[in-house]
């Protein structure tokens, strides 16, 4: 079966999950390609932007069945470089920041994550252009992880900034309420009532207040219970500075409801867009990383989403790619027989096709590819799967397979 090379601006994935949109490119422009449709209507922005470090990251890479299968990867790839000097850092995050506020609905809040470098000259930044009335809270994320230094105290918390656009906000407390992990102890007596339940008491003030230790909690602005990932989390994606999907689905519930839309200008790693999927929100994440494409795919499985990569460059490389189609009952038989492609310091010992990271198959439609069927390594199967079958429909029947550095390949299937 002859392959011929395509370029494609957007790539479907149709289910019956919650929809959404990943955009890949410069988190400015796209925010301002936006505004036609979504000014006013997203309910939640969280973004997790540069802090003004000077470092460059990383993400490390799983090359084939092996790699997948001992759970870790040793291809680096740069991610992003955070090297913006302190001007031209708030010149993006004010550009940001006025563009979230013209995207997000009366009803809507933003969640902006920074560590001690940029936090100070942020919240500036927000209380000019959202007001410092808007300010709710400075939360601060506590964690333990890395080593502990010998000339200062340990730096082990980042701030979220949590402003909301006007005092139509619609904050749900309730859906972030917890069961007490301690009692309350001190100057109270320790009952039982009639049912079992036990509670404690206190008089103050000629009245008795009761409390009961199974009632759930709400969490105040200081979040030690959300641990940092550690290296051999199973969440990790090998993307740096991930956040974990708990502290996500803590701001998704309280800060959105169900079939509301989630934007992250960010997305990196994809947990915003995960924490919003699991949660029945809808979701838009934008990002410049070729990389954060494969996370997406992984992440979003499931989910009625698409990829937009129109206005950014065409996918340089030159791979051999084979493939074979057989007709089924009602279904098209896909086979990727061979993928080669040239990338340098791959791990010694990697054969062409431990250069996929995922592949699929479908149809080319004016809106663009529409995947019908798609395989991504994942832990439980790190073997890559050679066959995928989708419905026989009228069209021209095409691919994509996406290599380990996140280049994506597009070919429609000529007979």
């Amino acid at each position: 079966m002859a392959l011929r090379r395509i370029d494609v601006n957007a790539e479907w994935h149709p289910s019956g999950g919650p929809k959404g949109l990943f955009l890949f490119g410069d988190a400015v422009e796209r925010m301002e390609a936006l505004l036609g449709e979504y000014e006013g209507r997203i309910k939640l922005i969280y973004m997790d932007p540069p802090f003004m470090t000077g470092d460059r990251f990383f993400m490390r890479v799983r090359v084939g069945e092996e790699q997948w299968r001992r759970g870790k990867g040793s291809f680096v790839q740069q991610s992003f470089s955070d090297r913006l000097d302190r001007n031209g850092y708030l010149a993006l995050m004010r550009r940001v920041l006025e563009l979230s506020r013209r995207l997000l609905s009366d009803e809507g809040m933003i969640f902006v994550h920074l560590d001690y470098r940029a936090h100070p000259h942020v919240r500036l930044l927000m209380d000019e252009i959202f007001g410092e009335d808007n300010l709710l809270n400075e939360i601060v994320w506590v964690y333990q992880s890395g080593g502990r230094s010998l000339y200062h105290f340990s730096r082990k918390h980042d701030v979220i900034l949590f402003y909301r656009k006007t005092e139509r906000y619609d904050f749900n407390i309730d859906a972030v309420k917890a069961p007490r992990t301690q009692p309350r102890t001190s100057h109270m007596r320790r009952h039982v009532d009639p049912d079992g339940r036990v509670y404690r008491s206190i008089r103050s003030g000629g009245r008795v207040y009761t409390y009961y230790d199974d009632d759930p909690v709400a969490p105040t602005d200081v979040w030690q219970d959300l641990p940092h990932l550690q290296q051999r989390d199973p969440e990790r994606t090998g993307y740096d500075a991930q956040k974990p999907l708990a502290l996500l689905d803590r701001i998704v519930r309280c800060a959105s409801r169900e079939g509301d839309w989630v934007l992250d200008p960010f997305a990196g790693s994809g947990t915003t867009l995960e924490a919003a999927r699991r949660n029945g929100r809808r979701f838009i994440g934008i990002d410049a990383c070729p990389l954060t494409l494969n996370i997406a795919r992984r992440r979003l499985a499931g989910a009625d989403y698409g990829i937009l990569l129109d206005g950014a460059a065409a996918t340089e490389g030159a791979p051999v790619c084979k493939a074979g189609v057989r007709s089924g009952v009602g279904f098209y038989h896909l086979m990727l027989e061979n993928f080669e492609i040239d990338i340098p310091n791959l791990p010694e010992g990697a054969q062409s096709m431990d250069c996929v990271d995922n592949w699929s198959a479908g149809y080319l439609r004016p809106e663009g590819y529409r995947v019908m069927a798609e395989f991504a390594r994942n832990k439980r199967e790190g073997a890559l799967r050679r066959e995928l079958a989708i419905p026989a429909y009228a069209g021209e029947l095409a691919l994509c397979v996406a290599d380990v550095t996140g280049r994506s390949f597009y070919f429609a299937l000529e007979p």
